[in-house]
């Protein structure tokens, strides 16, 4: 049961850096689709700038969990290069514990911000008004993904599937 859970929270962070891909790449062509009709055409933009803006922040937020399965993240690992395996376990517990913490309170305060701004009917201050529930859903989905990823990278190093500091999944 543990390897499933391990095994559909990696298939759910790779999907979700699939969906983190294609975001950017949308992003990239809107932005060369709005340098096109504002240099060359001479017209003006109305909703390119802010729809790269909101597709940018919502593929960082949902590719998170997707880095930490890749241990894309930076970090420092000298401290654990020179202390030995046991230690290493328990500086590892200690780190993601914090990150889970850290991640979670993320979390909460992530969907509580989305739920105002859906509640309250939020739009941004543009011309195009732009529904903030939206762009906002971003935040818990891509913080509830990473706490999902960490949980299962933490149980998978105590339960020694994993090494403390490993690289990654091949």
């Amino acid at each position: 049961m543990i390897d499933n859970y391990i095994k559909f929270s990696k298939n759910l962070s790779r999907i979700a850096g699939v969906i983190a891909a294609f975001m950017i790449l949308t992003a990239v062509l809107i932005t060369v689709e709005m340098i096109w009709v504002r240099f060359v055409l001479n017209y003006s933009t109305a909703w390119q700038t802010e729809t790269v803006i909101y597709m940018m922040v919502g593929a960082t937020l949902i590719g998170l969990s997707y880095v930490q399965v890749l241990r894309g993240h930076v970090n420092v690992d000298l401290l654990p290069m020179l202390i030995r395996p046991k230690y290493q376990k328990i500086l590892a517990c200690l780190t993601s514990v914090t990150s889970i913490i850290i991640v979670f309170i993320m979390f909460i305060y992530g969907f509580d911000y989305w739920l105002v701004a859906y509640e309250k009917n939020w739009t941004s201050d543009t011309v195009t008004a732009v529904p903030l529930k939206y762009p906002y859903l971003a935040l818990p989905i891509g913080f509830g993904l990473f706490l999902n990823q960490l949980i299962a990278d933490f149980i998978s190093m105590i339960t020694n599937r994993e090494l403390p500091f490993d690289k990654g999944i091949k």
